[in-house]
Protein backbone atom coordinates (compact mmCIF):
# COMPACT_ATOMS: atom_id res chain seq x y z
CA UNK A 1 0.00 0.00 0.00
CA UNK A 2 1.28 3.50 -1.06
CA UNK A 3 1.96 5.94 1.87
CA UNK A 4 0.93 9.41 0.96
CA UNK A 5 1.14 11.18 3.90
CA UNK A 6 4.20 10.53 6.46
CA UNK A 7 3.73 12.86 10.03
CA UNK A 8 6.95 12.99 11.83
CA UNK A 9 7.41 14.46 15.60
CA UNK A 10 4.85 17.39 14.39
CA UNK A 11 3.96 19.87 17.34
CA UNK A 12 2.15 23.33 16.17
CA UNK A 13 2.14 25.58 19.39
CA UNK A 14 -0.11 28.78 19.65
CA UNK A 15 1.90 31.17 22.32
CA UNK A 16 1.56 28.98 25.42
CA UNK A 17 -0.99 26.42 24.36
CA UNK A 18 0.43 22.97 22.22
CA UNK A 19 -2.39 22.39 20.15
CA UNK A 20 -0.63 19.21 18.75
CA UNK A 21 2.59 17.56 20.45
CA UNK A 22 5.11 15.61 18.84
CA UNK A 23 2.78 13.30 16.58
CA UNK A 24 3.78 10.94 14.40
CA UNK A 25 2.08 8.91 11.97
CA UNK A 26 1.39 7.95 8.27
CA UNK A 27 -1.94 7.98 6.15
CA UNK A 28 -2.01 5.13 3.30
CA UNK A 29 -3.73 5.10 -0.27
CA UNK A 30 -7.14 3.75 -0.85
CA UNK A 31 -8.25 3.81 2.68
CA UNK A 32 -10.91 5.70 5.10
CA UNK A 33 -9.45 6.58 7.81
CA UNK A 34 -11.38 8.15 11.12
CA UNK A 35 -9.51 10.67 12.81
CA UNK A 36 -11.04 10.86 16.29
CA UNK A 37 -11.12 12.57 19.98
CA UNK A 38 -12.61 14.75 22.45
CA UNK A 39 -13.35 18.56 21.58
CA UNK A 40 -10.20 20.47 21.81
CA UNK A 41 -8.02 17.28 21.56
CA UNK A 42 -5.91 18.89 18.38
CA UNK A 43 -7.77 17.02 14.90
CA UNK A 44 -8.74 20.42 12.82
CA UNK A 45 -5.14 21.68 14.03
CA UNK A 46 -3.50 18.29 12.59
CA UNK A 47 -5.76 18.56 9.41
CA UNK A 48 -5.01 22.18 8.93
CA UNK A 49 -1.44 21.47 9.12
CA UNK A 50 -1.70 18.28 6.76
CA UNK A 51 -3.41 20.68 4.07
CA UNK A 52 -1.01 23.69 4.54
CA UNK A 53 -3.37 26.29 6.37
CA UNK A 54 -0.72 26.19 8.89
CA UNK A 55 2.41 25.97 9.26
CA UNK A 56 4.15 23.51 12.08
CA UNK A 57 6.07 24.51 15.19
CA UNK A 58 8.23 21.40 14.70
CA UNK A 59 8.94 18.35 12.81
CA UNK A 60 8.26 17.15 9.49
CA UNK A 61 4.86 16.71 7.44
CA UNK A 62 5.21 15.69 4.11
CA UNK A 63 1.95 14.94 1.52
CA UNK A 64 1.94 13.00 -1.74
CA UNK A 65 5.88 13.07 -0.94
CA UNK A 66 6.23 17.10 -0.98
CA UNK A 67 5.55 20.27 1.87
CA UNK A 68 1.62 20.33 1.73
CA UNK A 69 2.16 24.61 2.54
CA UNK A 70 2.17 26.68 -0.70
CA UNK A 71 2.17 24.12 -3.09
CA UNK A 72 -0.67 23.55 -5.81
CA UNK A 73 0.93 20.41 -6.97
CA UNK A 74 0.02 19.08 -3.47
CA UNK A 75 -3.37 21.05 -2.85
CA UNK A 76 -4.85 20.32 -5.90
CA UNK A 77 -5.23 16.89 -4.70
CA UNK A 78 -6.80 17.38 -1.35
CA UNK A 79 -9.74 18.46 -0.63
CA UNK A 80 -10.57 19.95 3.35
CA UNK A 81 -14.28 20.17 4.37
CA UNK A 82 -14.95 21.66 7.55
CA UNK A 83 -18.06 23.21 9.68
CA UNK A 84 -16.44 26.79 9.94
CA UNK A 85 -16.11 26.99 6.10
CA UNK A 86 -16.14 30.49 4.82
CA UNK A 87 -18.05 32.48 1.63
CA UNK A 88 -18.20 35.16 0.37
CA UNK A 89 -21.54 37.23 1.43
CA UNK A 90 -23.20 37.09 -1.53
CA UNK A 91 -22.24 33.81 -2.86
CA UNK A 92 -25.10 31.42 -3.34
CA UNK A 93 -25.40 27.51 -3.96
CA UNK A 94 -24.69 27.94 -7.28
CA UNK A 95 -21.58 29.76 -7.01
CA UNK A 96 -20.00 27.33 -4.61
CA UNK A 97 -20.40 24.27 -7.22
CA UNK A 98 -19.84 26.21 -10.41
CA UNK A 99 -16.16 27.43 -8.48
CA UNK A 100 -15.28 24.13 -7.07
CA UNK A 101 -14.08 22.75 -10.74
CA UNK A 102 -11.57 25.00 -10.40
CA UNK A 103 -10.16 24.22 -7.69
CA UNK A 104 -10.14 20.13 -8.09
CA UNK A 105 -9.62 19.08 -11.21
CA UNK A 106 -11.46 15.87 -10.59
CA UNK A 107 -14.56 17.44 -9.97
CA UNK A 108 -17.83 15.34 -11.23
CA UNK A 109 -20.52 18.13 -11.74
CA UNK A 110 -22.99 15.34 -12.71
CA UNK A 111 -22.74 13.45 -9.42
CA UNK A 112 -23.12 16.94 -7.78
CA UNK A 113 -26.30 17.60 -9.20
CA UNK A 114 -27.13 14.20 -7.83
CA UNK A 115 -26.24 14.75 -4.72
CA UNK A 116 -27.94 18.59 -4.62
CA UNK A 117 -31.27 16.55 -5.35
CA UNK A 118 -30.34 14.18 -2.91
CA UNK A 119 -30.01 16.86 -0.52
CA UNK A 120 -32.94 19.28 -1.61
CA UNK A 121 -30.06 22.13 -1.77
CA UNK A 122 -31.63 25.11 -2.98
CA UNK A 123 -29.08 26.52 -5.36
CA UNK A 124 -30.14 29.74 -5.52
CA UNK A 125 -29.95 30.91 -1.74
CA UNK A 126 -27.41 33.06 -0.66
CA UNK A 127 -25.11 30.94 1.31
CA UNK A 128 -25.45 32.76 4.76
CA UNK A 129 -29.25 32.25 4.21
CA UNK A 130 -29.06 28.72 4.26
CA UNK A 131 -30.17 26.21 7.28
CA UNK A 132 -27.26 24.77 9.15
CA UNK A 133 -28.23 21.46 7.87
CA UNK A 134 -28.07 23.11 4.29
CA UNK A 135 -25.29 24.40 5.15
CA UNK A 136 -23.54 21.31 5.70
CA UNK A 137 -25.17 19.43 2.81
CA UNK A 138 -23.39 22.13 0.70
CA UNK A 139 -19.89 20.82 2.44
CA UNK A 140 -20.84 17.00 1.83
CA UNK A 141 -21.32 17.82 -1.88
CA UNK A 142 -18.46 19.38 -2.44
CA UNK A 143 -16.42 16.83 -0.46
CA UNK A 144 -17.75 13.96 -2.31
CA UNK A 145 -17.94 15.36 -5.87
CA UNK A 146 -14.10 17.11 -5.50
CA UNK A 147 -13.18 13.45 -6.06
CA UNK A 148 -9.67 14.45 -4.37
CA UNK A 149 -7.33 11.53 -3.49
CA UNK A 150 -7.35 12.70 -0.57
CA UNK A 151 -10.33 13.86 1.20
CA UNK A 152 -10.72 15.55 4.95
CA UNK A 153 -14.00 15.68 6.56
CA UNK A 154 -13.97 17.81 9.79
CA UNK A 155 -17.52 17.51 11.21
CA UNK A 156 -19.23 18.91 8.37
CA UNK A 157 -22.58 17.10 8.85
CA UNK A 158 -23.41 18.00 12.39
CA UNK A 159 -26.15 20.47 11.02
CA UNK A 160 -27.93 17.39 9.39
CA UNK A 161 -30.31 14.92 10.79
CA UNK A 162 -30.22 11.38 11.00
CA UNK A 163 -31.83 10.79 7.74
CA UNK A 164 -29.06 12.84 5.92
CA UNK A 165 -26.12 11.49 7.80
CA UNK A 166 -26.92 8.18 6.68
CA UNK A 167 -27.60 9.75 3.10
CA UNK A 168 -24.40 11.18 3.22
CA UNK A 169 -22.87 7.85 4.26
CA UNK A 170 -24.44 5.60 1.92
CA UNK A 171 -23.21 8.24 -1.09
CA UNK A 172 -19.71 8.09 0.30
CA UNK A 173 -19.62 4.02 0.49
CA UNK A 174 -20.79 4.34 -2.91
CA UNK A 175 -18.57 6.61 -4.62
CA UNK A 176 -15.68 5.61 -2.56
CA UNK A 177 -15.88 1.88 -3.97
CA UNK A 178 -16.41 3.16 -7.73
CA UNK A 179 -13.83 5.76 -7.46
CA UNK A 180 -10.85 4.93 -4.73
CA UNK A 181 -9.26 7.40 -2.47
CA UNK A 182 -8.19 7.96 1.05
CA UNK A 183 -10.68 9.69 3.34
CA UNK A 184 -10.10 11.28 6.52
CA UNK A 185 -13.60 11.88 8.58
CA UNK A 186 -13.03 13.40 11.52
CA UNK A 187 -15.82 13.39 14.24
CA UNK A 188 -17.45 12.69 17.23
CA UNK A 189 -20.79 10.70 15.73
CA UNK A 190 -18.14 7.37 16.28
CA UNK A 191 -21.25 4.79 16.49
CA UNK A 192 -22.39 5.98 13.18
CA UNK A 193 -19.26 5.88 11.29
CA UNK A 194 -17.59 2.91 12.84
CA UNK A 195 -18.87 0.35 10.37
CA UNK A 196 -17.07 2.26 7.36
CA UNK A 197 -13.57 3.37 9.08
CA UNK A 198 -10.91 0.98 7.95
CA UNK A 199 -8.48 2.91 10.41
CA UNK A 200 -8.29 4.62 13.22
CA UNK A 201 -6.18 7.54 14.75
CA UNK A 202 -6.91 8.73 18.20
CA UNK A 203 -5.74 12.21 19.45
CA UNK A 204 -6.11 13.58 23.09
CA UNK A 205 -4.62 16.45 24.14
CA UNK A 206 -2.63 17.32 21.31
CA UNK A 207 -1.00 13.71 21.36
CA UNK A 208 -1.41 10.87 19.46
CA UNK A 209 -2.75 7.83 21.61
CA UNK A 210 -3.82 5.47 19.34
CA UNK A 211 -2.99 4.17 15.45
CA UNK A 212 -4.68 0.74 14.47
CA UNK A 213 -6.70 -0.82 12.37
CA UNK A 214 -10.31 -0.23 13.14
CA UNK A 215 -11.29 -3.91 13.15
CA UNK A 216 -8.05 -4.99 15.34
CA UNK A 217 -9.30 -2.28 17.64
CA UNK A 218 -12.74 -2.80 17.94
CA UNK A 219 -11.67 -6.74 19.17
CA UNK A 220 -8.58 -4.97 21.97
CA UNK A 221 -10.96 -4.36 24.77
CA UNK A 222 -13.47 -6.51 26.68
CA UNK A 223 -15.76 -5.87 29.37
CA UNK A 224 -15.58 -8.37 32.15
CA UNK A 225 -18.87 -9.29 34.67
CA UNK A 226 -18.98 -10.80 37.79
CA UNK A 227 -18.80 -11.63 41.19
CA UNK A 228 -15.94 -8.28 42.71
CA UNK A 229 -13.34 -11.05 44.03
CA UNK A 230 -13.76 -13.41 41.24
CA UNK A 231 -13.03 -9.76 38.38
CA UNK A 232 -10.50 -8.40 40.69
CA UNK A 233 -8.94 -11.81 40.72
CA UNK A 234 -8.58 -12.86 36.96
CA UNK A 235 -7.66 -9.10 35.72
CA UNK A 236 -5.00 -8.80 38.42
CA UNK A 237 -2.57 -5.92 36.91
CA UNK A 238 -3.81 -5.42 33.72
CA UNK A 239 -4.88 -1.99 32.77
CA UNK A 240 -8.65 -0.94 33.37
CA UNK A 241 -10.28 1.33 31.06
CA UNK A 242 -13.35 1.46 32.75
CA UNK A 243 -14.55 0.90 36.36
CA UNK A 244 -18.39 -0.04 37.36
CA UNK A 245 -19.92 -1.87 40.43
CA UNK A 246 -23.00 -2.37 42.20
CA UNK A 247 -23.04 -4.46 45.69
CA UNK A 248 -20.94 -7.64 45.48
CA UNK A 249 -21.32 -7.25 40.97
CA UNK A 250 -18.72 -5.20 39.45
CA UNK A 251 -18.20 -4.88 35.18
CA UNK A 252 -14.35 -3.64 33.98
CA UNK A 253 -13.16 -3.00 30.54
CA UNK A 254 -9.59 -4.75 29.99
CA UNK A 255 -7.63 -4.78 27.31
CA UNK A 256 -5.42 -7.30 25.84
CA UNK A 257 -7.21 -10.51 26.25
CA UNK A 258 -6.28 -13.83 24.62
CA UNK A 259 -8.17 -16.26 23.42
CA UNK A 260 -7.05 -18.57 26.15
CA UNK A 261 -7.65 -15.97 28.61
CA UNK A 262 -11.15 -15.55 27.21
CA UNK A 263 -12.09 -19.21 27.84
CA UNK A 264 -10.94 -19.05 31.20
CA UNK A 265 -12.94 -16.00 32.46
CA UNK A 266 -15.94 -18.00 30.80
CA UNK A 267 -15.08 -21.39 32.80
CA UNK A 268 -14.94 -18.98 36.36
CA UNK A 269 -18.44 -18.50 35.78
CA UNK A 270 -17.52 -14.74 34.62
CA UNK A 271 -19.10 -12.67 31.02
CA UNK A 272 -17.40 -11.34 28.83
CA UNK A 273 -19.47 -8.61 26.93
CA UNK A 274 -18.48 -6.59 23.66
CA UNK A 275 -17.00 -2.90 23.42
CA UNK A 276 -18.10 -0.75 20.88
CA UNK A 277 -16.08 1.96 19.01
CA UNK A 278 -17.10 4.55 20.84
CA UNK A 279 -17.27 2.92 24.14
CA UNK A 280 -13.95 2.56 23.73
CA UNK A 281 -12.47 5.72 22.91
CA UNK A 282 -14.77 7.66 25.65
CA UNK A 283 -13.12 5.69 27.97
CA UNK A 284 -9.58 5.34 26.53
CA UNK A 285 -9.84 9.55 26.21
CA UNK A 286 -10.84 9.73 29.80
CA UNK A 287 -8.67 7.18 31.18
CA UNK A 288 -5.85 8.11 29.45
CA UNK A 289 -3.63 4.59 30.55
CA UNK A 290 -0.14 5.00 28.78
CA UNK A 291 0.43 1.27 28.07
CA UNK A 292 -2.82 0.70 26.08
CA UNK A 293 -1.51 1.22 22.40
CA UNK A 294 0.93 -1.79 23.51
CA UNK A 295 -1.83 -3.81 25.02
CA UNK A 296 -4.35 -4.01 22.40
CA UNK A 297 -1.52 -5.71 19.80
CA UNK A 298 -0.53 -7.94 21.99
Amino acid sequence: MTTIVEVHDVTKRFGSVTAVDGVSFRIEEGKIYGLLGRNGAGKTTLMSLLTGQEFATHGDIRVFGETPVENARVLERVCFIKESQKYPDDFKVKHVLRMAPRFFPRWDQGFADRVGGDFRVPLDRKMKKLSRGQFSAVGVIVGLASRAPLTFFDEPYLGLDAVARQLFYDRLLADYAEHPRTVVLSTHLIDEVSDLLEHVLVIDDGQLLVDSPADELQGSATTVVGGREAVESFVGARTVLHRDGIGGLVSLTVAGLSAEERTAARAAGLELGPVSLQQLIVRLTTGRPTDFAEEAHQ
